[in-house]
């Protein structure tokens, strides 16, 4: 059975419709995977390990940290930069607070900068990777290990950055199913 016009039209439509659709909803995780493994953006990548081969050649990676507006916690590096070599393995840490009288849950996004150095830039470890929960009055010291790959030499626009800086911001999150239970015990408790 044919279509005739009006019914062609329509059916064309439907399926543009269900197109656009289909990549709109696909596009959130396939631009989350593009900027992986390109960097883009100042993405950084995930390693399992840091290469054997390490440069003489070494890069200042400086370490910043924010938070959302409406996020309670302090935040902050405990060191402000290192100098480490190409391929070497470097490892920081970022103090975070909770002086609330309520645990809070929160997740760290991240970014490099220049954005050139985001391909090479490469985490083995991070609490980046997991949501963070601090109890009351809670201090912690959060560990990132990284390298800088010495891929980067080999760059274009890559090979002349001698200074990186590594972005944090953390932001509050719904706490995990057990701690939201916990949460409210306490809360009927104080009343």
């Amino acid at each position: 059975m044919a279509l005739t016009g009006p019914q062609k039209t329509v059916v064309q439509t439907v399926g543009v419709v269900v197109l656009m659709g289909s990549l709109a909803w696909a596009s959130v995780p396939f631009y989350d995977w593009f900027c992986r493994v390109t960097g883009y953006g100042g993405t950084t990548g995930v390693a399992e390990a840091a290469p054997e081969d390490i440069l003489e050649r070494t890069v200042t990676v400086r370490f910043d940290a924010s938070k959302a507006k409406d996020m309670a916690w302090e935040f902050k590096p405990v060191e402000r930069q290192m100098e480490i070599r190409i391929g070497e393995t470097g490892l920081a840490f970022y103090e975070a607070y909770n002086p609330t009288d309520r645990p809070i849950a929160g997740q760290a996004s991240y970014n490099v900068a220049p954005y050139s150095a985001g391909g090479y830039f490469q985490k083995i470890a991070c609490f980046c990777f997991e949501e963070q929960v601090l109890q009351p009055g809670e201090r912690v010291q959060m560990p990132v290990s990284f390298f800088v790959d010495p891929e980067m030499v080999e760059d274009l626009e890559a090979k002349y950055v001698h200074t990186i800086t590594l972005s944090y911001t953390f932001y509050e999150i719904d706490l995990p199913e057990g701690y939201a239970a916990l949460d409210v015990q306490a809360d009927t408790n104080k009343n």
